[in-house]
C-alpha cells in the first residue's frame, strides 16, 4: 500500500515497515535553490498534500485555491513548512518523536492558518502588488548617507550548527 503524501510503500507483514520507493527527499526545501525539474516534482507532491489538508481539516475558506501561483510565496513557504513538519511528525523516525508531537503539529497548523489567507483572490487569482520599500537607488542613497547606521550583524546563536549542517550537506 502506498502513501501519496510521503512517497513510501508500506510492505504488509514486514516488521520493518516503510520501504523507500525513491531517494529520500532533501532535509530542507528551499524553493529558490531547486532545479526547475525538482521544483516541479516537489510542487506536485506538496499539492497532493495540500488537497488532503484542505479536505481533512476543512480549510476550504482558509487556503486560497491559487496558493501555488506567483505572488503567494509566503503562503507557499508556510504550506511547505507545515508539510515537512507533518512528514517528520507522522512519518519520521519514531526514536526522534516527542510524546506530544502530533498535538504540537496541530497547534502550529491552527496558529499558521491565519497567515494563509489571500482575500484578494477569493474571486480568482490576483497578482500581489510589488512591495514598497527602500530598494534600488533609495537603498543605495540611504547607505551612502548613513554609513554609521550600518553595523556588523550580531552573532547568531545557531551559526556553528548551521555551518556544521552546511558542511555535512556538501560533503566537507
Amino acid at each position: 500500500m502506498s502513501d501519496p503524501f510521503i512517497g513510501i510503500t508500506v510492505v504488509p507483514g514486514q516488521a520493518s515497515g516503510p520501504v523507500a520507493e525513491a531517494a529520500p527527499p532533501p532535509r530542507r526545501w528551499v524553493w529558490s535553490a531547486m532545479t526547475p525539474a525538482d521544483r516541479q516534482q516537489r510542487l506536485l507532491e506538496l499539492g497532493q498534500w495540500v488537497d488532503w489538508l484542505i479536505d481533512h481539516h476543512h480549510l476550504h475558506r482558509k487556503i486560497p485555491r491559487c496558493w501555488y501561483r506567483d505572488g503567494h510565496e509566503p503562503v507557499l513557504e508556510i504550506l511547505t513548512a507545515l508539510y515537512l513538519g507533518w512528514v517528520r511528525t507522522y512519518c519520521g523516525d519514531p526514536a526522534k518523536a516527542t510524546a506530544l508531537g502530533e498535538i504540537a503539529w496541530l497547534k502550529e497548523l491552527h496558529l499558521l492558518t491565519q497567515h494563509l489567507a489571500a482575500p484578494a483572490c477569493d474571486a480568482g487569482h490576483q497578482a500581489q502588488p510589488p512591495r514598497p520599500g527602500p530598494t534600488g537607488k533609495a537603498l543605495s542613497d540611504w547607505i551612502d548617507a548613513s554609513p554609521d547606521r550600518i553595523t556588523a550583524a550580531p552573532y547568531h546563536p545557531a551559526e556553528a550548527e548551521a555551518n556544521r549542517l552546511a558542511a555535512a550537506l556538501h560533503g566537507a
